[in-house]
């Protein structure tokens, strides 16, 4: 069985066929989608999933780097995401991560210092509630590497979303705390980049994703992605380590319930 750590499947892009695709991923042996939250535009839509499908899905609750920028009411959203980890909303008995947070210079720096402050406040309310991290990094991982060096040794756990960096990058952040590195599709490209990284991690160190509807694994790309396109990332992972793919499978398995104590 596979879980997809990283799923956004209560988009708009699934409107259509929502229902269709997690059948889709039952037939593709992925048991369970772990659903990072957005923003305030997107948490009624995550809430009404985990309602429809509380075996299959699990929620988290966290400000997404990039909605901080141009947002003169970020501090109030974060006040929001603490209360719902404080008290979670009709019909969700629990969050399972504070996520997805991080940093994001992509589009602009010009609100480097907001994303750290707000990120730093994200991880503290994980320490608070005893909650793993999940963490979007784009055109920062210095950064991100340096504010992580901060909390070496306060008990900081969780998963570096779409990890993209190189083997530097993740020896540092190993170093930082109990963390997990979620490799996606972008394993899967030609000539990747990340390839000959991940055929030097070790696979406890590793889950899979889709960062569904984004990011699409070969040979599907171009085209939207889903969660069962998890076991694509699992073939190319196992080709990489050079195991067999139930190898793969019942590691990354394992390792997303240990670091969401599923």
């Amino acid at each position: 069985m596979l879980i997809d750590t990283h799923s956004h499947i209560y988009e708009p892009e699934f409107d259509a066929d929502r229902d269709q695709a997690l059948e889709r991923c039952r037939q593709a042996e992925v048991e369970l989608l772990m659903l990072p939250a957005i923003d305030g535009e997107s948490y009624e839509r995550m809430f009404d999933l985990a309602r429809a499908y509380p075996q299959m899905v699990r929620p988290m609750m966290g400000l997404h780097p990039t909605s901080v920028n141009e947002n003169p009411h970020w501090q109030q959203d974060l006040e929001r995401v603490e209360a719902y980890l404080q008290q979670p909303p009709e019909g969700i008995s629990r969050f399972w991560g504070v996520g997805e947070i991080g940093l994001d210079l992509y589009w602009s720096s010009d609100y480097r210092e907001q994303q750290i402050e707000a990120f730093r406040a994200q991880v503290e309310m994980s320490l608070r509630y005893d909650l793993p991290i999940v963490v979007h990094t784009r055109n920062a991982w210095e950064d991100m590497c340096s504010v992580m060096e901060g909390y070496a040794g306060r008990g900081v756990r969780g998963i570096f979303h779409a990890f993209s960096d190189d083997v530097q990058s993740y020896e540092r952040l190993k170093k930082c705390g109990d963390f997990l590195f979620g490799i996606g599709g972008v394993v899967t490209f030609k000539k990747s980049k990340l390839a000959p990284v991940v055929e030097q991690m070790v696979l406890q160190d590793i889950v899979l994703e889709t960062d569904c509807p984004y990011l699409t694994p070969a040979p599907h790309r171009g085209e939207r992605n889903e969660s069962s396109y998890v076991k694509y990332i699992c073939a190319k992972v196992a080709e990489l380590k050079g195991v067999d793919y139930q190898t793969v499978a019942a590691q990354t398995t394992a390792n997303a319930k240990r670091i969401f104590n599923l």
